[in-house]
């Protein structure tokens, strides 16, 4: 499905570059397609267009518990037999995997990165069958039928991220109409759940989120500079003129590309 707006790709400060590519590279299936001394950039396959970048600061620190930030960044596969061989492939990695979701629209699996980086990977449910109540967008977030999904696995491959983009961000903020202000005029989402309790919704062209926002843990300071973690996320949105550069309200970097919407 083409979107207006699309989540492209991800910088992450990491404090060693060798540790986060055994993570990303060797034990969750992306593919390694370039490394210089103190970055690598890594795609969804051999011949993919690169969608993280890690780059090494070994003197940088971790942000304060109560800061805003990153919540996870959702990976998403094209279909949920996709997503079940991605399972298998994790599994058998030795992947510790924090939670199993279904979320109504979506299946989700949890998982944090060496640097306690929040990571979902998921597949969508048919847009017909995401539920609504009072004619807005209704996530819920229920238990996830494992079995089921592994029945439905696709075989387990070298690359299996292929066909997977990332669908969306979830960010810790600290002021949810402000920041729901601003991502709403600079990337031209709507809100398309409010509630969810602590956490805004935001998607273009009806898609059940491209951003996600929420207050749990009651963060108080913006993200510091230089921090490890999120360092930078880029979306791609059409009828942009030019590229720009965004600080959203909690210090967060965000750049938005110019993008065409396929016929």
């Amino acid at each position: 499905m083409n979107f207006s707006l699309q989540l492209t790709a991800l910088q992450f400060r990491v404090p060693d570059l060798a540790r986060s590519l055994d993570f990303y590279a060797g034990r969750l299936g992306f593919a390694l397609v370039d490394r210089a001394d103190h970055q690598a950039e890594l795609a969804a396959s051999s011949h993919g267009a690169p969608i993280l970048t890690l780059s090494e600061n070994a003197g940088a620190t971790h942000a304060p518990r109560d800061a805003a930030g990153l919540f996870h960044a959702a990976l998403r596969f094209p279909q949920r037999s996709a997503l079940g061989g991605w399972l298998k492939f994790a599994a058998a990695h030795g992947i510790d995997f924090e939670g199993f979701s279904d979320h109504g629209v979506s299946e989700a699996i949890y998982l944090s990165d060496p640097e306690g980086n929040g990571l979902e990977f998921y597949a969508d449910r048919p847009r017909e069958s995401w539920p609504m109540s009072d004619g807005e967008l209704a996530m819920t977030t229920r238990p996830l039928a494992l079995q089921n999904l592994l029945a439905a696995a696709g075989p387990t491959t070298r690359e299996p991220l292929a066909g997977a983009d990332w669908g969306h961000l979830h960010l810790r903020v600290t002021d949810l109409e402000r920041s729901e202000t601003f991502y709403r005029e600079q990337l031209a989402l709507e809100v398309m759940q409010r509630s969810y309790p602590g956490a805004r919704f935001l998607g273009a062209d009806g898609y059940h989120h491209h951003l996600g926002l929420n207050t749990w843990g009651n963060p108080r300071q913006p993200q510091p500079p230089n921090a490890l973690g999120l360092a930078t996320a880029t979306f791609a949105r059409a009828g942009l003129a030019m590229e720009t550069e965004l600080v959203d309200p909690d210090g967060i970097h965000v750049r938005v590309q110019p993008a065409l919407v396929a016929a």
